[in-house]
């Protein structure tokens, strides 16, 4: 009887939904993965959640005015999305900031992803809501949004309700946010091999490969 083989670890990302180099970060990732695959390494995959703004009202703001405050004015704010619109095309994704008109609270967003995990699609998830936020312009805050999104990428009913009735996982999702970055963690994507920080950045495919195979390599060397 064939048996699949065993994965490399398991490779956790930890991400907030509002971040661009997140999504950029997972554009390369998963070019990282397609490049390990056809060497035969393979990782289980999972995402843990960071906020990088965890006094953000529950129902957002407007994001015009909470970039210009956070950065001294609009214009500069542009400026600083246009930098990431071109690391995005370099990536192979597509920015629409014109479309962004709020930035939401990310703990509803982060309770999908997480509830995603038992049905093996958190990956879908992430990326579904990525693009929802940097591409459609939807605001990922609003929990049938987000309902939306977590049914298209496969989440089972069961999962959907459980998201929907609004506590489940709630405390993981907060207790974990806070636990990373007492960790030390304080930028994402960050990578993390069997809970081993890995590295931090949204850097090329050809170089994640490359750090994943040489932590793979210390992690089964200093197992042996």
């Amino acid at each position: 009887m064939d048996t699949a083989p065993a994965t490399a670890g398991r490779l956790e990302i930890v991400s907030d939904t509002i971040c661009p180099w997140c999504w950029i970060g997972k554009a390369h990732l998963d070019g990282a993965l397609a490049l390990l695959r056809e060497e035969g390494l393979t990782f289980e995959i999972g995402w843990l959640p960071f906020q990088l703004n965890p006094d953000m009202p529950a129902g957002g703001v407007d994001r015009r005015d909470y970039r210009t405050q956070k950065f001294g004015s609009w214009e500069r704010s542009v400026e600083l999305d246009a930098q990431v619109a071109e690391a995005g095309r370099a990536a192979g994704v597509a920015f629409r900031h014109d479309l962004m008109l709020r930035t939401p609270n990310t703990v509803e967003a982060h309770r999908l992803i997480r509830l995603a995990g038992d049905a093996g699609v958190q990956h879908d998830v992430a990326e579904r809501l990525f693009r929802a936020y940097f591409q459609e312009g939807k605001d990922i805050g609003d929990p049938a949004v987000l309902a939306e999104q977590g049914a298209a990428a496969g989440m089972p009913a069961d999962a959907l309700a459980a998201f929907t009735a609004g506590e489940a996982a709630r405390e993981e999702v907060v207790g974990e946010s806070l636990a990373l970055a007492r960790a030390g963690i304080s930028g994402v994507p960050s990578f993390l091999l069997d809970r081993h920080l890995l590295f931090s950045g949204a850097m090329p495919a050809e170089r994640m490969a490359e750090g994943f195979r040489r932590a793979v390599a210390i992690l089964r060397s200093k197992a042996a």
